[in-house]
């Protein structure tokens, strides 16, 4: 099992920046994939990027170049810094682990403004 602290969401206008944090509550190397979610009202919750225990990254089309995924495995935390923000990117954001086994975060609200 894994339990998975998100901080970092906020209210920021169009073109700038915010980095969410997921604190996992034990060894990052431990667990398979690593990453982000999000999700809008009415809508199903979609991948925005992911980062395996080996480092490799993988990113949705619409945030590649803008978002980069990465980790730090002292604090065993893995980190979304988000740039050149559009409205478009509105939504909920949800940190998710595979250990195996599905665990998910309680999600943190990001609102970009035109």
């Amino acid at each position: 099992q894994v339990q998975l602290v998100e901080s970092g969401g906020g209210l920021v206008q169009a073109g700038g920046s915010l980095r969410l944090s997921c604190a996992a509550s034990r060894n990052i190397f431990s667990i398979r994939i690593m990453g982000w979610y999000r999700q809008t009202p009415g809508k199903q919750r979609d991948l925005v990027a992911h980062i395996t225990n080996y480092g490799s990254t993988n990113y949705a089309d619409s945030v590649k170049g803008r978002f980069t995924i990465s980790r730090d495995t002292v604090k065993n935390t893995v980190y979304l810094q988000m740039n050149s923000l559009k409205p478009e990117d509105t939504a909920v954001y949800y940190c998710y682990a595979q250990v195996p086994g599905d665990y998910w975060g309680q999600g943190t609200q990001v609102t970009v403004s035109s």
